[in-house]
């Protein structure tokens, strides 16, 4: 229903009460950060460009400096709208600054002309550096300070500091936002930024991270942050992770100075949200949708060291890791070895003492605790791994290699090796970095290619299955050993032991005796090679008890007196290979003579129509007892039917 008011600073994109142009259709939304030194004219850059002071708090009113995050916002002569996040400068406030640069799509990094590039400066670049952000400008502000050759040296300093980074070529525009000087060629190179910046992707998984949370009176609480991923919808029921179980339902949304029902991915986003106080949803929060997105504790990551670090990033170090608006601290594991030199990258393994919610591909910028100073960035392979690796086997650089590639295919395999044998929709997008269409795809290409197999509906690789069939037979090998009377293990007992889902082992099963390394018989299953095996003394005992059976056949020793002279385990053996048949809980036959019973009565009942107990009792020379027991087992078996008598 109502509105969230457009008045409240910063309560979206911090909506200035009349930016130019209200009420025009939008045609791009870009998120654009500013980042650079304190004291080199962010805000009133800013505050030049929207009419929006972005300095919300009354503390950093009376020290003249930003201290936390500052929202605005202004529509450009095009049509399109930029949200500015500004950012503090100073380095006690570099938290913040991370908060607020992981949330943009584009970066203005601000250089006072009279000073030129400071220490901070030089951070902050190497913070949009980390996180990719390869659309961005340079404004040299306060050029009214300064003359035209100063303005040259320094944008030539510039120049030198830009080389190396991903802002390379991004156009340095001096400015005064005092005079005005120069505001024009800014603005005309924001347009120009805002073409080049990619299209925010509607993914269907929409996510948002909290980087404020307050009360506001009249709607309750409201949480702000930049929305990715997809869109929400005025009374979504929404997850706030890595709360556990902790969800809620949005009341309204407030986006660039208007209520909305629905929120686009990309802008900055307002959410009135129901049945959650602020203090249950600190910064770092994501909003989702329910059971899209699960937290981790551990992560694997491509990891790129900065170049002027006085020492290579050692293995089992401790960081801060710095994602959208969460920090955490955590330990770093090297993978393939010791340490990663500055200016290098390399695969690394983060436990995290907090848990995060990450998504393949996703940046991350790395600090210091102490001295706090940043050390690097890195990029989301894996976001839910196996737990602690071998740090130098081959298998898993190889593994880290195909992720890095971002290939489909390779990825597909690497993915599905650590959980096979799985249904492709556990193979999720969120934590592949690409689509359905191309999982499914990628998982076809690698069937054509006899890299991967299907199990009815779910998929194995090659070494996986490979791997299995020797996991079963080395488990059927000790089995059989063990139980050398046994003709095979009950299916759910080596079903538990490979630890598969029921439907999973019924198309595991399939496809082993298909290939003819496993054999079934029933609901036991055995090596083809096994056969039931008795000792010599035991093969003695067996002849004697089958010599007894076949001399008397029709009417032979009873169960108690076969387990007396032979032992239960030889007995059942016995039975389950079909030397002897089983036709109630006290009569035995040979198997010959069963097989004689059997023809016997076909012939009788055929010959000479309906037959008695006492037709068998004569026809076989047996006593009432053993024809009862044949004839009842017969009943059974659905070979023969009584009727009376």
């Amino acid at each position: 229903g109502r509105a969230i008011p457009g008045a409240a600073p910063g309560l979206a994109a911090g909506a200035a009460r009349q930016a130019p142009g209200r009420g025009r259709a939008v045609s791009r939304i870009v998120v654009v950060g500013t980042a650079g030194h304190v004291d080199h004219g962010k805000s009133t850059l800013v505050r030049a460009l929207t009419g929006t002071d972005p300095d919300r708090l009354s503390e950093e009113k009376r020290r003249g400096m930003t201290i936390d995050l500052g929202f605005a916002w202004m529509r450009l002569p095009g049509g399109d709208v930029l949200s500015l996040v500004d950012v503090p400068g100073h380095e006690d406030f570099i938290r913040n600054m991370l908060a607020g640069a992981g949330g943009v799509d584009a970066g203005i990094l601000v250089v006072a002309a009279d000073e030129g590039p400071m220490p901070q400066t030089r951070e902050h670049l190497a913070i949009l550096d980390l996180l990719g952000l390869r659309h961005c400008l340079v404004a040299l502000t306060k050029t009214d300070l300064v003359d035209a050759e100063w303005i040259a040296l320094v944008t030539e300093d510039l120049r030198a500091m830009l080389a190396p980074t991903c802002l390379a070529d991004a156009p340095i525009v001096p400015v005064s936002a005092e005079t005005g000087a120069g505001l024009d060629r800014l603005l005309a190179a924001l347009e120009q930024l805002v073409r080049q910046a990619p299209e925010p992707v509607d993914r269907g998984r929409p996510r948002l991270s909290v980087d404020r949370s307050f009360s506001l009176a009249g709607f309750g609480t409201v949480v702000t942050g930049t929305l990715r991923d997809g869109g929400l919808r005025v009374g979504d029921t929404v997850s706030l992770l890595p709360q556990e179980q902790l969800r809620s339902r949005i009341r309204g949304l407030h986006a660039h100075g208007q209520a909305t029902e629905e929120a686009r991915p990309g802008s900055r986003t307002a959410i009135n949200l129901v049945g959650v106080e602020p203090t249950a949803i600190p910064r770092g929060t994501l909003v989702s949708l329910p059971d899209q997105y699960a937290p981790t504790r551990l992560v694997d990551v491509r990891l790129r060291a900065l170049a002027d670090l006085p020492h290579p990033l050692a293995h089992d170090l401790r960081l801060q890791v710095y994602h959208g608006a969460a920090e955490t601290p955590a330990f770093l594991r090297v993978i393939g070895a010791q340490a990663i030199d500055p200016g290098s990258e390399g695969d690394a393994q983060l436990r995290l003492e907090r848990p995060l919610v990450l998504a393949a591909g996703d940046r991350l910028v790395l600090r210091l605790p102490s001295p706090e100073r940043t050390v690097g960035g890195a990029r989301v392979l894996d976001c839910h791994p196996p737990g602690r690796r071998r740090r130098f086997a081959d298998a898993v650089s190889a593994r880290f290699a195909d992720l890095a590639t971002g290939e489909p295919t390779a990825v597909v395999w690497q993915m599905l090796a650590e959980r096979e044998p799985c249904a492709a929709e556990r193979l999720r997008p969120v934590d592949l970095g690409f689509e359905a269409p191309e999982r499914d795809l990628a998982l076809e290409q690698l069937s054509r290619a006899g890299r991967v197999l299907s199990l009815e509906g779910h998929w194995a690789t090659d070494r996986g299955w490979a791997r299995l069939r020797r996991l079963t037979e080395l488990i059927l090998r000790r089995y059989h050993d063990r139980h050398p009377l046994r003709p095979g293990v009950p299916m759910e007992e080596l079903r538990g032991q490979l630890r598969l889902a029921p439907e999973v082992m019924a198309a595991v099963t399939r496809r082993a005796v298909e290939e003819g390394w496993l054999q079934r018989e029933g609901e036991l299953l055995h090596d083809p090679r096994h056969s039931v095996r008795f000792s010599s003394s035991q093969d003695e005992v067996v002849k004697q008890l089958l010599g007894r059976f076949r001399a008397q056949p029709f009417a032979p020793p009873s169960v108690k007196e076969a387990e007396a002279e032979a032992g239960a385990r030889v007995l059942e053996a016995l039975v389950k290979q079909g030397d002897l048949v089983l036709v109630s809980p006290e009569v035995l036959f040979d198997r010959q003579a069963y097989g004689e019973l059997r023809q016997g009565v076909v012939d009788l009942i055929q010959t000479h129509g309906p037959m008695t107990l006492a037709d068998m009792r004569d026809r076989f020379n047996t006593s009432r007892k053993f024809a009862q027991a044949i004839l009842e087992h017969f009943d059974r078996q659905r070979l023969t039917r009584r009727i009376g008598d």
